[in-house]
């Protein structure tokens, strides 16, 4: 359930820049979302209309992309999507001795709307 204050804290983002661009309607927020930070786009869909009413948002649609996990093997320097098949190791030198560059992000990568006329 903590996809709830993700959502308000995205909706309050998104509508500051919307005024701050001198949008009078919000059509279409765009959020990246890290494989890794435990948010749930499907809760993050659901929740959103219930956080955008009586807003400058409540008319838009959010679009929600991923973001893939990707780590740096510190050995050889390999960047590489972890997986089960390697047993999570870099597949170009089997080091466990990585750091994850990728995938804990959430971001608000684009905010689309009408400018007040």
């Amino acid at each position: 359930m903590h996809e709830m204050s993700y959502v308000a804290r995205l909706c309050d983002l998104a509508a500051k820049t919307a005024k701050s661009e001198g949008m009078a309607k919000v059509t279409a927020i765009h959020a990246d979302i890290g494989q890794m930070t435990g948010i749930v786009p499907f809760y993050m869909q659901k929740y959103f209309k219930t956080a955008a009413k009586n807003t400058i948002l409540s008319e838009a649609e959010l679009v929600i992309g991923i973001i893939p996990v990707t780590a740096l093997c510190n050995t050889c320097k390999t960047e590489y999507t972890p997986d089960a098949e390697h047993d999570y190791l870099c597949p170009a030198c089997k080091s466990g001795d990585c750091k994850i560059i990728k995938g804990r992000e959430f971001l608000l990568t684009k905010v689309k709307g009408e400018c007040e006329e």
